[in-house]
């Protein structure tokens, strides 16, 4: 029996696969999101210790297990594994078993992409208040790509809705500066949200920005709960705002538009 045929028969495994292929995903993205704001390189050189800088073998490499089986800590320095590994494969795979259980496949393929794609600038966004372009705007041509391929809504709403997601937010973001002069937001917020655009299509970009602000103000309501100060200069992390509001956009309006 083909490959295809048996996932598309086989809910269980399809599922496996995802959170499988997640846990693969988060390695990596773990991996960037500690690495790449430090300017390290990603892509090329071995995997080491974050600690000690020691190559790690195949047997530290695994998923989960491999942190399980050391209790979290370098085999060669003893040293605290960094636990966003854990998180973010976990969340990756998150990611992954959901995509399978929402989608048919192939679509489930891009919505797992495009919710790893997300979960990386919404972590550097979180943590950083950083969205690189070489994140944000790949997103933009391939969500266009998605649209020619027949997965989610069609390509003139989502050109449509990439046009208007960043323009809208480039011109809050230059009115904010000179009535207030002062930058009230990142550049790559208008990046990001035209990227935006171009996965969910222009009718969908106010649940985003309705979403993002509610995500706020739940924010906002846990900071004052642990008692941290909250005020105009108070800054949140939009592209990640948006981003939790972004992915269950996905998932929710691109079923319909299957063939």
């Amino acid at each position: 029996m083909p490959y295809l045929e048996l996932l598309t028969q086989s809910p269980a495994l399809r599922l496996a696969l995802g959170a499988f292929a997640g846990l693969i995903a988060g390695s990596f993205l773990a991996t960037a999101l500690i690495r790449w704001p430090r300017g390290e390189s990603v892509a090329r050189g071995r995997s080491h210790c974050d600690a000690c800088a020691t190559p790690l073998g195949a047997r530290d490499l695994v998923p989960l297990v491999s942190q399980a089986l050391l209790r979290g800590r370098c085999r060669h320095c003893a040293a605290r594994i960094d636990q966003r590994h854990l998180a973010v494969e976990l969340a990756a795979a998150t990611v992954g078993l959901v995509a399978m259980a929402a989608h048919p496949l192939p679509l489930a393929l891009a919505t797992a992409l495009f919710g790893w794609w997300l979960l990386l600038a919404a972590l550097l966004d979180l943590e950083h208040q950083w969205l690189p372009d070489r994140l944000t705007l790949p997103l933009l041509p391939l969500g266009l790509a998605a649209a020619w391929a027949g997965l989610g809504p069609p390509l003139a709403e989502r050109a449509l809705g990439a046009a208007v997601g960043w323009a809208s937010l480039a011109l809050i973001a230059f009115a904010y500066q000179r009535l207030r002069g002062r930058e009230g937001m990142g550049g790559g917020d208008p990046k990001l949200f035209g990227a935006l655009g171009a996965w969910v299509g222009i009718w969908h970009l106010p649940v985003i920005l309705v979403g993002a602000g509610l995500f706020g103000l739940a924010a906002v309501l846990l900071m004052r709960l642990r008692g941290e100060r909250v005020d105009a200069a108070t800054r949140l992390p939009l592209g990640t705002l948006m981003i939790l509001a972004a992915w269950p956009v996905w998932l929710v309006v691109a079923a319909p538009h299957l063939p």
